[in-house]
């Protein structure tokens, strides 16, 4: 497992910058918007052909520059944010840093969004509505919840001050 968490931070040249980018609320949530958005473009070659290409391949170099491209928040204390740092933390796995609890749940996540995953792709390639949406809504599900776990993690490390623990905080452990 770490090995391939190792290698999918190599793949998008994830450096301390753009971690720090990616911290940003906007670089999170407009990332969220991408597997919906791939689903219209992927689509849309039902009325444009060949032309989904180019949106299909704008929201692709999306992916990759999105971290980057976002300046670096005032605060870290955002849910978003607090995500994003869970995530550096997870990515580390230095020993004694995450508790065992978070390694099962997070694999129950990965299956979870890995299943959610490859049925969005099918019901893409095969143009079908139902399997595209049910696709989507559990690999979002699975994302989200992931980020969720993040930020707990994140909250365990006590590595940043975190804000105080109120009635509206949903995601409290």
């Amino acid at each position: 497992m770490n090995r391939w968490k190792r290698s999918t931070e190599s793949l998008m040249r994830m450096n301390d910058a753009a971690w720090e980018r990616h911290a940003s609320p906007w670089s999170v949530w407009s990332r969220v918007a991408i597997l919906p958005l791939l689903a219209a473009a992927a689509w849309s070659r039902l009325w444009i052909g060949w032309w989904f290409l180019i949106p299909t391949a704008m929201l692709v170099i999306w992916i990759w520059i999105n971290p980057r491209v976002f300046a670096k928040p005032k605060s870290l204390t955002s849910w978003a944010s607090r995500g994003v740092i869970g995530e550096r933390i997870w990515l580390a796995d230095d020993p004694g840093t995450i508790e065992a609890h978070h390694h099962r749940v997070i694999r129950v996540l990965t299956w979870i969004t890995g299943v959610g995953g490859l049925v969005y792709v099918g019901g893409l390639l095969w143009l079908d509505l139902t399997a595209t949406l049910f696709g989507l809504a559990l690999t979002m599900l699975g994302k989200l919840w992931f980020l969720d776990r993040m930020v707990w993690i994140q909250r365990d490390s006590n590595r940043i001050e975190t804000p105080s623990q109120d009635a509206t905080d949903s995601t409290a452990p």
